[in-house]
C-alpha cells in the first residue's frame, strides 16, 4: 500500500492572508473569516511558511478563490502557480519529518518524480470537527511539491528499491 498520493493543483487564484505569525492577528483574522466559508469534502485552504520577502518572513495562509466570493479588503486575491505535489498524511504537530522525508524520497526516486524547490511546501488541515472530538487530535496533510525526474533513475537504484525487477 502506498502512504504518498500525487495530486495535481492548477494555477488558480487564491485568497491569501498575508504574512504573519500565530499571535500577530493576521492569521487570527483570516481563521475567522475562513471559518464562515462552506466546508466541502476536501479544504480548500493551505498554510505555508513565506520567506519570499527579507523584511518579513512567516506563514501564509491560502484559501482557493471563487467568482463572487465576499472577500475583506485587507485579504489580497493572488495569483497561485500550480504543480504536482506528493501528499502525505500525520498527525499535525507530531509529525516525525525524518521518516516522512524518508519515504516521501523513496518514493520520488521509485516513481520517477523529484522536489520541486522552486514551490513552498504546503500543509492543510483535513480533520473535520467531528472526527477531531473522536481522534482527540486533527491529521495534516503534507503537500510537497514535485515534477518529473528528468534525469532518470539508473538501473542500479531501482533493483535496489524494487528487487522484482
Amino acid at each position: 500500500m502506498q502512504s504518498i498520493r500525487i495530486y495535481e493543483i492548477p494555477d488558480c487564484r487564491m485568497v491569501s492572508s498575508g504574512v504573519g505569525m500565530f499571535g500577530d492577528g493576521t492569521l487570527e483574522k483570516f481563521e475567522k473569516w475562513l471559518s464562515m466559508q462552506p466546508r466541502g469534502i476536501y479544504p480548500k485552504d493551505f498554510l505555508y511558511w513565506d520567506s519570499s520577502s527579507d523584511e518579513k518572513q512567516g506563514f501564509n495562509w491560502l484559501y482557493v478563490y471563487e467568482e463572487g466570493m465576499s472577500v475583506p479588503d485587507e485579504f489580497p486575491i493572488v495569483n497561485f502557480h500550480g504543480g504536482l505535489y506528493a501528499v502525505a498524511t500525520d498527525i499535525d504537530q507530531k509529525t516525525n519529518k525524518e521518516v516522512m522525508d524518508s519515504e516521501l524520497n523513496i518514493f520520488l526516486i521509485d516513481n520517477g518524480f523529484e522536489r520541486d524547490t522552486s514551490r513552498p511546501e504546503l500543509g492543510n488541515i483535513i480533520t473535520s470537527p467531528h472526527a477531531k472530538e473522536t481522534l482527540g487530535y486533527e491529521q495534516m496533510n503534507y503537500w510537497f511539491p514535485i515534477r518529473k525526474n528528468h534525469e532518470g533513475v539508473d538501473e542500479h537504484t531501482l533493483r535496489f528499491r524494487n528487487p522484482t525487477l
